[in-house]
This record gives C-alpha cells, structure tokens and sequence, in this order.
C-alpha cells in the first residue's frame, strides 16, 4: 500500500496531458498490487490465493515499465524515482517468498 500511495504522489507531478494515460495506467497498476493480494487471500484457498499473487506480479512488472517508460519521456530522472523502483523490487521479492511458501508447505487456508 505504501507503493501505492507514492505512485499516486509522483504522478501527481506527470503533465495533465497524462492524466488519462500514463498516469492512469501507472496509479491502476499500482492499485492492482495490494487489491489482488487481498482478494487472493480472501478466497481462503491456496491455489487461488498464489493465482493472485502472480497477477500481482504481473501487475508489479507492468508499473515498473510504465516508470522506464517515463524516465525515457523525460518526465522524471531515474534518480528520482530510485526509491519507488527499490519499494519494487522489495515488493518482487516479497511475493515470489510468499508464493514459494505457499507453494511448499500449507499455510493454513482452505484445501483445495
């Protein structure tokens, strides 16, 4: 969620021409991760809860492009947005733990 809420701060600096493009699709990614986090773990089922945390993956890879991408727009310097691609690559390594766990020992939600 911290991620989220700093991708919704640093886009609030994008152009407004943005506002309905990269702006959008950065702050829907970066709302992606923690929501499908959440409903995976509220399926109370193993298999669908690692289904979610890849989509959380996916949509963690997506945001990261979208910042390249406006690093390579000139919209920001990747100096500035080191700490957000840091948060990232911590949240990657989270979730590929937790779903290695999952994967490896029952950690207690419904059989499937």
């Amino acid at each position: 969620m911290d991620l989220t809420q700093n991708v919704y701060d640093y886009t609030e600096l994008l152009p407004k021409e943005e506002l309905f493009g990269l702006s959008s699709q950065m702050r829907r990614c970066a709302l992606s991760i923690p929501s499908n986090i959440a409903e995976g773990y509220g399926r109370c089922s193993d298999k669908e809860f690692i289904r979610f945390l890849y989509i959380a993956s996916g949509s963690l890879a997506e945001l990261e492009t979208q910042m390249l991408l406006a690093v390579r727009l000139k919209y920001y310097n990747e100096e500035q947005l080191q700490a957000l691609f840091d948060l990232c690559k911590e949240i990657g390594k989270l979730l590929n733990a937790l779903i290695a766990r999952i994967k490896n020992e029952e950690i207690g939600l419904k059989e499937d």
